[in-house]
This record gives C-alpha cells, sequence and structure tokens, in this order.
C-alpha cells in the first residue's frame, strides 16, 4: 500500500536501530580506525598458538599460546628446584649458621640445578625476549631474560673456577618468582574472560525441525533459512528467527544482561542461546550457524581480546626505555662498584639487582588485567568492546552526537493526536482502523495497534479497496469511507472543517504525518502520526548534560520533525535532512569544537561511526556485526552510552593510578638497587628486588579486581 507514502518519505530509516555510543581519543581523530582495523585482521588472533603471533609488539602480549597452567607447571618445578638450591647456598650457610651435608659431587649440586632452572623456567622469558629483540622493541621479557642471564652466566663462571660467590640462590628464586607473577596474571585474565568464553557452550547440539508436520531431531550445522523448528520448554534455541506459532517467555540475559524474561508471541524475534521458558515455541529460522546473533558476538569478543591497548603499546614502550635506563643504569653501576671497591662479585650482585628492580612487571600486569576486566564488565551490561582501546578515548568526550530513528525515537509510529468533527473520537479512530487493518503500512499499522490499545471493537468492512497514491476506501455499516492523504480531501471536493485544517497545519508545523477519514460529502477527522520519543533517550540527555556533556542529534528527517524531537528530548543542537553521506561532515564540523562520539546503526552511518573519535552501533539483530564500530550496545537503550562512560572513565583512573605507580617504584628502587644508601650500609639484593615485585605484582592485581565495583547505573 503506498497511499501514505510521502509522509513516510522522510522515515526511510524507520526500521534501524541506531543507539550506540561514541566517546573521545587521544590526539588522533582517524588513526585509531586503522589501527583497529589492521589489529583485527582474522590472522591476529586465529593463531593463538604461535608464540610469535604478537611479536611485533612487547610485553605480556607475547603470552599467545601461553596458559595459567603453563606457567604453574613450570613456577611448581622451579619451586622444588629453588629448595635445594637455597638448601646448599654458601650465602644461606652463612646466614642460618648451618653446614650442608656433604658427598661426592655435592659442590655440583646447584650448578646442574640451575642450569635445569634456566632452562626450563626461563625459556619461556628467553623466547619472549628473542621475539622482542627480533622486532626491535626491547620490553620486559628482555628485562627479565638480562638479569637471569647474567645472574646464570655470572654463577657459572664462578663454579668453573673464576674467583667469587655464585648466586644460584637469587637466579632461581627471580625465576620462581616471575614465574608465580606470570601465572597469577594469566589465571586472572582467563577468569576474566571465561564468562566471554562461556558462550559457545550456549547453542545445543540438535533441533527438533517440523518436517510436514513430523518432527525429526537434525544437529543445528543442518539448519537452513526457512526451516521450522519446535523449542519446547526449557530448551535453548539453536538458530536465530521469528515465532509463527506459540507463546512463551525467553530468557536472554546472555545477550542483554536483563533477568527478567521477554514475552514472546507471533512475529517476535528470537535468537540463538536464549532459554525458552513455559510455553512451546514454533520458529522460523532466520539466521543460522556464523550468522546468528550469538556467534557475531563471540567474534565480537575474540576481536576485542586480540585487540591492542594503547596503553598495552604504552606500557610496552615503557618497558623498551625501561630496558635502555637498566641496561645504561647497570654499566654505570657496575663500572662505579668496580672502581670503587674492585670487588667483581660485588659490582656484578649490583648490577643483576638493578636489572631486576627495574623489570616493569606491575606495569605489563596491570594494562592488560584492567582492559580485560573492562571489557567483561562492560558485556555484563550489554556493551560489546570491538576495540579495547575505546575505553582510553572515551573518558573526555565533549559531544555525543545521535541518529535519530530507532536512537532516541522507537522507530516505529505511534497515534499522538486525533482530531473529530461531527462524530465521536472513538468511533472515528475504530472506522480508520477498520479500514486500515487490511494495509501493511507502517502508519496504519500504528492506527490498528491504536485501536488495540484502547480496546476498541472494530466493526466490519466490506468491499475494501486501494487508491494507489491515495490511500484506501471501504464501507462500514452501510457507509462509504475513504483513509488516506490528508490532499485527498481537495480532490474529491469534500468539505474540510476549519478545526480539521487547524488541527492538520498544527500536525505538520511538528513534523507528523497525518491520515484525514472522510465520507462522501466530508473530512471527518485528522490523526497525527510520529516516531515516539524513548523515555530513556530522556533520561540519557538529561545525565549528559549533568555530566557536562552536549548531546546533538543528526537527522535524515524534515526540519519540522527535527525541531520537535529536539525540543521534546532538550536538545539544543540538532541538523536535519541531514544525507547518509553528509553525515560524517557533520561529525567533523563538530570535532572542531569538542572530541565526539557518533550513536549510529553502522549501515547507512557507517562513515559517520568511522569518522567519529568513537563510534558506538547498536547491536540488535544482523547489526551486531557492525565493522564501523568501536562499541557495539546489545540493546538499543541510549542510557548504555552513560554506562560506557562511566566505565571508561574508571578504566581510564585505574591505567594513570598504575602508570604512575610504576614510573614512581622504579625511579625509587633503581637508585637503590644501585647501592646509592651503600655508604649508610643499605644495601638491596636481587632476591628482595624479586619478592618486592612480586608483592607489587599482587597488589596490582587486587587494585585491578575493584574494577568491578563500578556503578554503571545511570542514578
Amino acid at each position: 500500500m503506498n497511499d501514505h507514502d510521502h509522509h513516510h518519505d522522510h522515515h526511510g530509516s524507520a526500521t534501524s536501530t541506531e543507539d550506540p555510543w561514541t566517546e573521545a581519543i587521544e590526539s588522533e581523530p582517524h588513526v585509531h580506525h586503522a589501527e583497529h582495523d589492521a589489529q583485527l585482521a582474522p590472522d591476529h588472533h586465529a593463531g593463538h598458538g604461535d608464540h610469535g603471533a604478537h611479536a611485533g609488539h612487547g610485553g605480556h602480549d607475547k603470552h599467545a599460546g601461553h596458559s595459567p597452567e603453563m606457567f604453574r607447571d613450570r613456577f611448581w618445578v622451579a619451586l622444588v628446584l629453588t629448595l635445594p638450591i637455597l638448601y646448599f647456598s654458601e650465602q644461606f650457610q652463612a646466614w642460618f649458621g648451618y653446614q650442608a651435608i656433604s658427598f661426592p659431587g655435592s659442590e655440583w649440586v646447584n650448578p646442574v640445578l640451575g642450569t635445569v632452572l634456566y632452562l626450563y623456567g626461563g625459556l619461556v622469558f628467553l623466547q619472549g625476549a628473542r621475539h622482542e629483540l627480533a622486532a626491535k622493541q626491547p620490553g620486559m621479557m628482555t628485562l627479565i631474560s638480562l638479569a637471569i642471564t647474567v645472574a646464570y652466566v655470572y654463577s657459572m663462571a664462578v663454579a668453573l673456577g673464576v674467583p667469587g660467590v655464585p648466586f644460584f640462590w637469587e637466579l632461581s628464586t627471580l625465576i620462581a618468582i616471575m614465574l608465580l607473577g606470570h601465572w597469577i596474571e594469566m589465571a586472572s585474565v582467563q577468569g576474566a574472560s571465561r564468562a566471554l568464553e562461556n558462550l559457545a557452550s550456549l547453542i545445543p547440539h540438535t533441533a527438533h525441525r517440523i518436517v510436514n508436520g513430523t518432527i525429526e531431531d537434525v544437529p543445528v550445522a543442518e539448519l537452513r533459512h526457512g526451516d521450522r523448528i519446535l523449542v519446547r520448554p526449557g530448551e535453548q534455541l539453536p538458530a536465530d528467527g521469528l515465532v509463527t506459532e506459540g507463546r512463551s517467555s525467553v530468557n536472554e540475559a546472555f545477550l542483554t544482561g536483563e533477568s527478567r524474561p521477554v514475552p514472546k508471541e507471533e512475529g517476535s524475534e528470537v535468537v540463538a542461546g536464549a532459554v525458552n521458558g513455559e510455553g512451546a515455541l514454533t520458529v522460523e529460522v532466520s539466521r543460522t550457524g556464523g550468522e546468528t546473533t550469538l556467534s557475531q558476538i563471540q567474534r565480537l569478543v575474540e576481536e576485542a581480546q586480540a585487540s591492542r591497548s594503547r596503553f598495552q603499546n604504552l606500557a610496552d614502550r615503557a618497558a623498551g626505555w625501561l630496558f635502555y635506563i637498566a641496561v645504561a643504569a647497570g654499566a654505570i653501576t657496575f663500572v662505579a662498584w668496580l672502581a670503587a671497591s674492585g670487588d667483581l662479585q660485588q659490582a656484578i650482585t649490583r648490577t643483576v639487582t638493578v636489572l631486576v628492580i627495574a623489570c616493569p612487571h606491575a606495569l605489563g600486569l596491570a594494562i592488560p588485567l584492567v582492559t580485560v576486566n573492562a571489557t567483561a564488565m562492560s558485556a555484563a551490561n550489554g556493551i560489546l568492546v570491538r576495540n579495547r582501546e575505546a575505553f582510553e578515548r572515551a573518558r573526555d568526550i565533549g559531544i555525543v552526537a545521535f541518529d535519530k530513528t530507532g536512537t532516541l525515537t522507537e522507530g516505529k509510529f505511534g497515534v499522538s493526536a486525533a482530531h473529530v468533527h461531527g462524530m465521536d473520537e472513538r468511533e472515528a479512530l475504530a472506522i480508520t482502523a477498520a479500514l486500515e487493518t487490511r494495509s501493511e503500512h507502517p502508519l496504519a499499522q500504528a492506527i490498528v495497534e491504536e485501536a488495540r490499545t484502547r480496546g476498541l471493537d472494530l466493526p466490519r468492512s466490506q468491499d475494501f479497496e486501494v487508491v494507489a497514491g491515495k490511500g484506501v476506501r471501504g464501507r462500514v455499516d452501510g457507509v462509504t469511507y475513504t483513509v488516506g492523504r490528508p490532499e485527498w480531501i481537495a480532490e474529491q471536493g469534500l468539505a474540510f472543517p476549519e478545526s480539521l485544517q487547524t488541527a492538520l497545519q498544527e500536525a505538520e508545523a511538528r513534523g507528523e504525518s497525518a491520515i484525514a477519514l472522510m465520507n462522501e460529502r466530508s473530512a471527518l477527522a485528522v490523526v497525527g502520526l510520529a516516531d515516539r520519543v524513548r523515555q530513556s533517550a530522556k533520561d540519557t540527555v538529561r545525565a549528559l548534560k549533568a555530566a557536562g556533556v552536549e548531546p546533538v542529534m543528526i537527522t535524515g528527517d524534515a526540519e519540522a520533525v527535527a525541531r520537535t524531537v529536539a525540543a521534546e528530548l532538550g536538545i539544543e543542537r540538532y541538523y536535519a535532512r541531514v544525507l547518509p553521506g553528509e553525515k560524517a561532515d557533520k561529525v567533523r564540523e563538530l570535532q572542531q569544537r569538542a572530541r565526539t562520539a557518533f550513536v549510529g546503526d553502522g549501515i547507512n552511518d557507517a562513515p559517520a561511526l568511522l569518522e567519529a573519535d568513537l563510534g558506538i552501533a547498536i547491536g540488535a539483530g544482523t547489526n551486531v556485526a557492525i565493522e564501523s564500530a568501536d562499541l557495539v550496545l546489545v540493546e538499543n537503550d541510549p542510557l548504555d552510552v552513560l554506562a560506557a562512560l562511566k566505565l571508561s572513565r574508571a578504566t581510564y583512573r585505574k591505567l594513570m593510578q598504575y602508570l604512575a605507580w610504576a614510573t614512581g617504584y622504579n625511579a625509587v628502587a633503581i637508585p637503590l638497587a644501585a647501592g646509592v644508601l651503600a655508604g649508610i650500609g643499605f644495601l638491596l639484593s636481587p632476591a628482595v628486588g624479586a619478592v618486592l615485585m612480586s608483592v607489587s605484582t599482587v597488589v596490582v592485581a587486587f587494585n585491578a579486581m575493584l574494577l568491578r565495583r563500578t556503578d554503571l547505573s545511570a542514578a
């Protein structure tokens, strides 16, 4: 039916689902997207078994192919080997006043165990250092490797006859503690992301397919578009689809975070992985396999976990600088101690201590822990992070630009007002709805829905016909009525009461679409219809303003529509009649004033999402896999924008705490390790340095977990 087409022209995106959020970037508005596109190349996270998958990056990103179990096993072996090394250590015997048992070859216990420990426990660090140095990006692995290699080589040299005191015990404790730290890190990271990894278990293995009235159990992989499946009470949905029969409530908490079951009836959309409630549903499959919302979410999760963070890169750069600083400080320490004391063993001990202390373990642990915790928290709140760097850019956003339809509004028409002349309003709506029942047009459906909401009894219509480009005609209770464009009144030469003319002018001034009801003599009613504004959009605008962020609306709708919606929401700045290709220009214009986020549906808004400092896409249905956005909101609720903003600011605060901690720690610890207070008898041993680093690691891990206590509610 095309009777109201000209009223619906401005609403070509009525079915779009636009509710993303956008946040701010550091200083390169465009570069970050190129970065994250490169980061999300398929092979970037497909080959996690390859230790060198991230060879281009430094630091703890080298954990591709590593697991908590690997570090756990190596730690326990290192601990077992460390105990006899400590027992046979000359220093320990002198400190605790005991004599180790002696037997033929007992002097070789420590060199042999130290060699095993260096090669087995230290191998993971040596491999990491090789990748870092091959990429010409020395970082944390290089620092650890340097410290344990210096300690091992010197101790073996002493064991083979070079004058001095070996310190295999420092080597063993350093390796054991560093392995423990990495075990803690990997276990924490895995724990934070386990909820996301479990998504795969949500899909059942078999489905009940209905074929010619009979039910057959088939593997989910065999389902095809258009298949009809039966989902019994308590079962999980095997594919996305539309309910064709039955009523039930479905738990979609894995997708939306909403614990209350969602009512489903004929025509409702359901998604794979959701749990059916009390009623049996017949579902026509619309998306299977990798197309399902759940599969797309899994892919987004993988991308987010594989994506590099700018702060992670900063940590790697900091580790690189610390490597050079450590080498320089170590060299100076070695020369100074050798010149001052002439004691080679003491000079090497000091040098090793400097190298141990300089290892920025806490810094390397903090950043992946915080970003993974933030990613998991956001997923639990219905915010999927395609690019973890988004959190770092979101903290100081100044403008949030929203597309209108489906984001600030519901994306479907509702009756805003009905004006009648010479008859009762309920009667006019009932007659109009009776004729529009047979129409599929969105405006017609809005009137039928309004009549249903008011509980009106619709009279029977006869002789129904569609008049192309005008509207519909039919007989109700023996009277011929027409429903359609207001222009049809004049074209039929009918009377047009002044009160209805005024109502029409007011509706058009508000940018509403209008439908007229007429009999054979006169216009009887004018019904105004408009895209309904979401209540949550009003709350979002109010909260953004309170936070000092300016909300802006960009829409392809007419000026009158945009003005009305903006006034209702309290938005001062809006742009109307903006073509999809021009939205990016408007975003660029806004970026001259402040860092700008854009919330759009990711299809016709893709250029604007890419242009914005942060692109947020709404994730309903197939739009989950929007490639242009940094964040994807599972529910089309604008309030999730505020949750993303709060989480990003909390994340940024944590990251800054760690950068300050690591900088301050090393600024104090490296000079102490070098022996600047040796004159007053204060010297740090390599083992004490390793203990301090491990304590720092535990503190960092605990502080990262505190991020989960952040309140993301809009209140």
